[in-house]
């Protein structure tokens, strides 16, 4: 179960840009459903996306809102976009949304979904959490860019792409402190679990099914590897 069992982590700006995206929705069903014919297994931990941003926005004009609140506001729209993608896999996909990262629930199915755990805490960590738990080697985290890069390439012309690098060199890329305002390709105290667990993680870019297929066939592929 171990070797075959992927921890996606699927980025809201995927399922929700602006609107849901159902053709991408279609698709990415079709390759997960696919790919459980040849004995692998997901967990699948959906973020927030358009629909968060709406929300905690709207939160923040119509009253004055703290900090908590608004986090839990964001970790009820990625379990609303989580029950989306649960009800999208109907019958292969276990009945209930994983709310605790740190309990495991005992399935049967080829599809597991979990949504947000608790203010502070990011996806990336729950994903991280969730393959800790589960005794997953890989997470693949999903979003809407192809590479890691050394820089903000929006911002210097300087910055190269990343294929390959090790947990450490690029915790001094992303630091120890995760603010979710901040535009950091992976939670760097979900990168600091990450390391400890010698766990592999692959980002992505989502929109790119092809490229996940071959991820999971081990084949060679467009992203970042951190180990």
């Amino acid at each position: 179960m171990k070797k075959n069992l992927f921890i996606i982590s699927l980025g809201g700006s995927l399922i929700n840009p602006g609107k849901v995206d159902v053709k991408f929705l279609k698709a990415f069903r079709s390759l997960i459903l696919n790919q459980t014919k040849t004995g692998n297994r997901f967990i699948l931990i959906t973020g927030g996306g358009a629909l968060c941003r709406e929300y905690q926005n709207a939160l923040s004009n119509a009253s004055s809102a703290d900090n908590d609140a608004l986090d839990w506001l964001g970790i009820f729209s990625t379990r609303l976009n989580a029950q989306l993608v649960r009800l999208m896999f109907y019958k292969s996909a276990n009945s209930q949304i994983v709310k605790d990262p740190n309990k495991k629930v005992k399935f049967t199915e080829k599809i597991l979904v979990a949504g947000g755990w608790m203010p502070g805490r990011s996806t990336d960590d729950d994903a991280v959490r969730l393959a800790k738990i589960y005794g997953a080697k890989t997470v693949i985290n999903l979003s809407n860019i192809d590479y890691v890069y050394t820089k903000d390439p929006r911002k210097f012309k300087t910055a190269k792409k990343i294929t390959q690098i090790s947990w450490k060199n690029f915790r001094k890329i992303v630091g120890d402190k995760w603010d979710p305002g901040a535009n950091k390709p992976f939670d760097p105290t979900a990168a600091k679990l990450a390391e400890q667990l010698k766990l592999k993680v692959i980002i992505a870019n989502g929109k790119n099914l092809r490229n996940l297929k071959k991820i999971l066939q081990d084949r060679p592929s467009i992203g970042t590897t951190i180990s």
